[in-house]
């Protein structure tokens, strides 16, 4: 609005007079007009609440919608039309209901058919990853190549078929609602793959289409396994008829009398401990690998055959050898059958520690995580470890040879003090050794 120069002017002031005039009444309209509206809102607003109110009186039978009637005569018609529209939407809702309760929830994963839903409401799922499991599949077939199988589980599958059976009393388990049990083939696989190779426990997981956690589990079951059932049957020492054979055997190798095995201590590697870690510190791997390493000792006799007739296993690696010795179940219970002097009795003699030498490159070729850090717990290694000689000791006496390429040069693990001391302790443990072996046949396979 454009106001005149002056307000002098009578004529002047009429104007601004019917100007403010006009913009007062344009005002009130407007309040009116938006009053109006508010009013019309709410209104509606209320009539919705209303026609939802009388909807919810509707009557939610599962088998039977019935016509729904109006308590306003003045609005029969429109709330007839509105009736219709909420009986479509819940039939609409009521089958959705229906067609999902009476669905079934398919969940994927191996040894999971699925699972019905009885209850009303949200369903849950189970879920489960889903992972390939075409290779061992493959491998299970009968006609599966023979090497190839030889390859990946290091023995025929006649052994494999025989290993199994022996330990499915043990190992089996029952399936459950949610998912079938691991079956007992499988289970074996798993370990024999794990201690075979080497690998990580994620690539066992991958292969076999199983979990990280579920493949450790395995192989310490399958191991604990073989040593409660087939370590009494494949690791014993010789009765006097099998030691008569044995002497005279290392005889005609070596040329001297009364030898009934060969003694060797070798080394595995481990990951650092948490507890005592000076223990098990290796100083010749340390030197040799130009990095600090760590491991446990295993020392073991075996015959001429190259059967392993008994294991130590489990001693820190920075302990000698004749400590090892002295500790092992073999010197006490050759101590506590008597002691006499004069055996020649020397695991260090020419074609003799070779016997021994060539067995334990054999054992760290055939079963490849001796020659890794292990991720198994120090606790449970030698459980591990002794697994791993049953089963080299069941491929060696069925004839299951390793290839050329699994073929290792062992290297010389032995640990001497630092500081030269008497041999006469060793002395005294190797003549009560021999004699006692010779003549009592006292010996055996101890753990720590």
């Amino acid at each position: 609005m454009k106001l005149p120069a002056t307000f002098a002017d009578p004529e002047s002031l009429s104007y601004l007079y019917t100007l403010l005039q006009t913009s007062f009444h344009q005002m009130n309209d407007s309040t009116t007009t938006t009053t109006t509206a508010a009013a019309a809102a709410a209104t509606a607003t209320a009539r919705k609440r209303c026609r939802k109110n009388q909807d919810r009186d509707v009557d939610n039978d599962d088998d039977d919608y019935d016509d729904v009637s109006t308590t306003n005569n003045n609005q029969q018609e429109q709330g007839n039309n509105n009736n219709s529209k909420s009986k479509n939407k819940k039939k609409n809702k009521k089958e959705e209901l229906k067609a999902e309760k009476e669905g079934q929830v398919q969940v994927q994963g191996s040894g999971v058919e699925g699972v019905k839903s009885g209850v009303w409401g949200p369903q849950r799922r189970l879920w489960v990853k889903d992972r390939s499991g075409a290779w061992w599949d493959e491998c299970n077939k009968e006609g599966f190549p023979k090497e190839e199988f030889r390859k990946a589980f290091r023995m025929g599958k006649l052994t494999f078929d025989m290993i199994c059976e022996q330990l499915n009393s043990t190992i089996v388990k029952e399936g459950t609602t949610l998912r079938n049990a691991i079956p007992v083939r499988q289970r074996v696989a798993v370990c024999l793959w794990r201690l075979a190779t080497g690998d990580p426990l994620r690539i066992v997981s991958k292969r076999f289409s199983l979990g990280i956690s579920t493949c450790h589990k395995l192989v310490l079951e399958v191991c604990t396994a073989i040593k409660t059932v087939l370590m009494p049957k494949y690791l014993q020492w010789p009765d006097e008829v099998a030691l008569r054979g044995v002497k005279g055997a290392f005889e005609a190798v070596s040329g001297i009398p009364n030898v009934v095995g060969s003694m060797y201590t070798s080394h595995v590697p481990i990951i650092a401990p948490k507890i005592s870690v000076a223990a098990y510190f290796n100083k010749r791997h340390t030197e040799r690998n130009l990095k600090t390493s760590y491991s446990i000792t295993v020392q073991g006799v075996v015959d001429h055959r190259g059967v392993f007739t008994d294991v130590c296993i489990g001693w820190p690696g920075s302990m000698p050898d004749d400590q090892v010795l002295e500790k092992s179940a073999l010197f006490q219970r050759a101590n506590n059958g008597g002691l006499l002097k004069g055996h020649a009795f020397n695991e260090k003699i020419g074609e003799v520690q070779k016997v021994t030498k060539d067995e334990f490159a054999r054992l760290k070729g055939r079963w490849s995580c001796l020659q890794k850090r292990t991720e198994v717990k120090l606790q449970d290694l030698p459980i591990v470890l002794g697994a791993c000689c049953v089963l080299h000791n069941i491929c060696e006496l069925k004839g299951q040879k390793i290839g050329p390429k699994l073929k290792i040069d062992l290297v010389d693990d032995e640990m001497v003090r630092e500081v030269a001391l008497s041999p006469i302790n060793s002395m005294k443990a190797r003549d009560t050794i021999a004699h006692d072996l010779l003549h009592h046949g006292l010996a055996g396979t101890s753990f720590l």
